[in-house]
């Protein structure tokens, strides 16, 4: 597994949900997932297409998700429900952009499709590829987050 594609999912993060939600996430260690059970509450989901092919998630705690899209939506939250799903489509689109810009710079290009968002207690995810899937948590005051991605 290569760590250095962990790189730009590790700033992507950390950029856009201090920029987004006011909140600094505190990376942990990247790890080889070995399951396809979801490490949070609420994933969204993106498939890539390019030089290689796979999908992208951001996994979030219950906890983290609603603090950050309250931090996001200034505590203004009608149907949190709707507006948790909304905002983690929204996040997970703009991180994996960014990440999938940091991926280019190294001379890998990817397209990404919209993404889909599944909530529920111990979900999972089927990533499109058949590759490891490489897992990186984050830590917040509020709760954990996990991007997850998969190429081959």
């Amino acid at each position: 597994m290569n760590v250095e594609l962990a790189k730009p999912f590790i700033k992507a993060a950390v950029d856009v949900i201090s920029t987004m939600a006011f909140v600094k996430p505190t990376v942990g260690k990247p790890y080889v997932k070995k399951n396809n059970v979801a490490a949070g509450d609420v994933t969204g989901l993106v498939g890539v297409t390019g030089d290689k092919n796979g999908s992208v998630s951001l996994s979030f705690s219950r906890g983290c998700a609603v603090a950050i899209v309250k931090n996001m939506l200034g505590d203004e939250i009608d149907d949190i429900m709707t507006d948790v799903k909304d905002a983690v489509g929204e996040l997970t689109n703009m991180i994996s952009g960014q990440a999938r810009a940091g991926l280019a710079e190294k001379g890998l290009v990817f397209q990404g499709s919209t993404p889909t968002v599944v909530m529920g207690d111990g979900h999972t995810i089927s990533h499109m590829a058949k590759a490891p899937i490489m897992a990186i948590p984050f830590t917040t005051p509020d709760g954990d987050f996990t991007i997850e991605f998969c190429f081959e």
